[in-house]
């Protein structure tokens, strides 16, 4: 198994950060390389990915979710074996540190050479990054977090 692990700090207040990022389906938007995510239940999500020209499809389930804290997953079925954590800190009123840790087994030649290359953590890092700037730009289109969202709900 390999391990990755990367944060970025996103300028909205820790519920909206929260929120978002419990919009599975609306990953495509932000992640490379998920082509798509279908929310099967309240604890089960199905993924289609396209990486290096290889397509995979797998479930996952949730296994642990403390609202506005974190969320924990592993994969149940499929052709993808990891498990990750994404969990979210306050850092202020208006930001919000997010990080992201997955670990995975890289199947095939071509994801076992991406990962000894660095490819999976550019990958993790840019998702994030784009994360970063897919919900600031949310925020600002719609006059932004502060006073709309608050704790609980």
């Amino acid at each position: 198994m390999s391990m990755v692990k990367e944060s970025v700090e996103v300028d909205v207040p820790l519920h909206a950060a929260y929120n978002q990022w419990t919009l599975f389906e609306e990953f495509p938007r932000f992640m490379e390389g998920v082509d798509a995510v279908t929310q099967l239940d309240d604890r089960h999500n199905h993924w289609r990915t396209s990486v290096g020209g290889v397509t995979r499809e797998f479930d996952t389930e949730i296994v642990d979710q403390l609202p506005d804290e974190r969320i924990a997953w592993r994969t149940v079925d499929g052709e993808v074996n990891q498990k990750g954590v994404v969990s979210f800190q306050r850092i202020d009123d208006a930001h919000t540190r997010v990080s992201l840790a997955i670990d995975f087994k890289p199947e095939g030649m071509a994801e076992k050479a991406g990962d000894a290359l660095g490819m999976v953590d550019r990958r993790v890092k840019g998702d994030l990054r784009r994360f970063k700037d897919f919900i600031e730009e949310r925020g600002r289109a719609e006059g932004g977090w502060r006073g709309r969202i608050t704790p609980g709900g």
